[in-house]
């Protein structure tokens, strides 16, 4: 009786070795493209512009900008706000590119990652 299982001779069969490269070449793309998403800098501003922040790819906050007439003594909280909105507006701005260039990447995968 035949032996289930296995390979004959041992060793993978050629469809395993493709597969094999193809997952070596996407982890290379894969690592590229995080490099060029955290060289890139995403800008988002609030207020009209009153607060504009720059932030990284690496989701550093880097930059941030406040016009002189956002500065109200007495409405500190209006400033506040309009920082929040704005630096969390550049945050999904990095995301929405990480998701997007991974999205490609492994487009054919669906849930296998």
């Amino acid at each position: 009786m035949a032996k289930r299982g296995g390979f004959p001779g041992g060793g993978m069969p050629g469809n395993m070795n493709n597969l094999m490269r193809q997952a070596q070449r996407m982890q290379r793309q894969m690592a590229e493209k995080q490099e060029e998403l955290e060289a890139k800098e995403y800008n988002a501003s609030a207020g009209g512009g009153a607060v504009e922040v720059t932030v990284s790819g690496k989701k550093e906050l880097t930059k941030i900008t406040i016009s002189p007439d956002a500065c109200d003594p007495e409405d500190v909280e209006m400033l506040q706000d309009m920082i929040m909105a704005a630096v969390n507006e550049a945050m999904k701005q990095a995301d929405d590119a990480s998701a997007a260039a991974m999205g490609s990447l492994t487009g054919g995968l669906g849930g296998l990652i």
